[in-house]
């Protein structure tokens, strides 16, 4: 079992920057593939980010690609997703999500979200 609590969204401006957190507790966080997930109203949630247990290999949505930073820390049981160049179309609820390599996302962990709006 795995609990994830995200933290770091807010109200910014275009252009500017966030950096999201993901806590996670429970046992064997580093056997995890983390993600970061993102929901606007009337829209289907989407991956935005994923990067496996080591951080070897990293994902990104091609509308973040150049923007947005997935990275991880497994001594401290976290994941991150720093956001830059911020856009108004990013902004949407963030979930944190943690699945087992080779199993659905459907299947995994969710976090509660964090909203992220982003002003003109």
């Amino acid at each position: 079992q795995v609990q994830l609590v995200e933290s770091g969204g807010g109200l910014v401006q275009a252009g500017g920057s966030l950096r999201l957190s993901c806590a996670a507790s429970g046992r064997s966080f580093s056997s995890y593939t983390m993600g970061w997930f993102r929901q606007a109203p009337g829209s289907e949630r989407e991956l935005v980010a994923s990067i496996t247990w080591n951080g070897g290999n990293t994902y990104y949505a091609d509308s973040v690609k150049g923007r947005f930073t997935i990275s991880r820390d497994n001594a401290k049981n976290s994941v991150y997703l720093q956001m830059n160049s911020l856009k108004p179309e990013d902004t949407a609820i963030y979930y944190c999500a943690a699945r087992m390599g080779g199993s659905s996302w459907n299947s995994g962990y969710w976090g509660q979200g964090t909203q992220v709006t982003v002003s003109l």
